[in-house]
């Protein structure tokens, strides 16, 4: 196996109304990102940088990115733990600081819902996200902190739940 993965990605902006960037109000951030093999997706800036809010902005798609490779590490870690998941749910939140032009992520919180098939299964379960948090290949690369608020669930059994004190 590869150590190394590299990730090709086009990004296009859209947003030239006919005088480029002659103006901060004069342009679009109407883009389009692309990678071999899958749909367009449809970029912009966060409504408050003036950006259409229907398309995706980057916050969200950082705050996304964290939430997906948490949940696919996740996943894996519960099968090595033996825990068979049934469910899986994110609500996750990111906080962003702006400071003069610029800003940053503060943190993300992910707040996971799972649902798992057995009442054995919650300890192993609520563990396995520490497990998915130091193995995530995303929460890794960033430079704030990455929190988790999991909730397990036992399927058929909604009384039952686990909750481990935020990582």
């Amino acid at each position: 196996m590869r150590n190394e993965h590299e990730y090709l990605i086009e990004v296009e902006w859209r947003g030239n109304r006919g005088s480029g960037t002659s103006g901060y109000r004069e342009y679009g951030r109407e883009l389009v990102i692309r990678a071999e093999g899958k749909a367009e997706l449809a970029g912009s800036a966060d409504p408050t940088f003036h950006g259409d809010r229907d398309r995706w902005n980057p916050e969200e798609l950082l705050v996304t990115a964290l939430a997906q490779c948490h949940m696919l590490s996740y996943l894996h870690m519960a099968v090595r733990a033996g825990v068979v998941v049934t469910a899986y749910t994110d609500a996750a939140v990111g906080v962003m600081r702006q400071s003069g032009l610029g800003g940053e992520f503060t943190e993300v919180t992910l707040r996971p819902e799972v649902t798992v098939a057995d009442a054995s299964m919650v300890e192993a379960a609520l563990a396995a996200h520490t497990e998915a948090y130091e193995n995530c290949f995303i929460a890794r690369s960033v430079n704030f902190p990455v929190r988790h608020t999991p909730t397990i669930h036992v399927e058929n059994q909604p009384e039952l739940t686990g909750k481990p004190p935020t990582v």
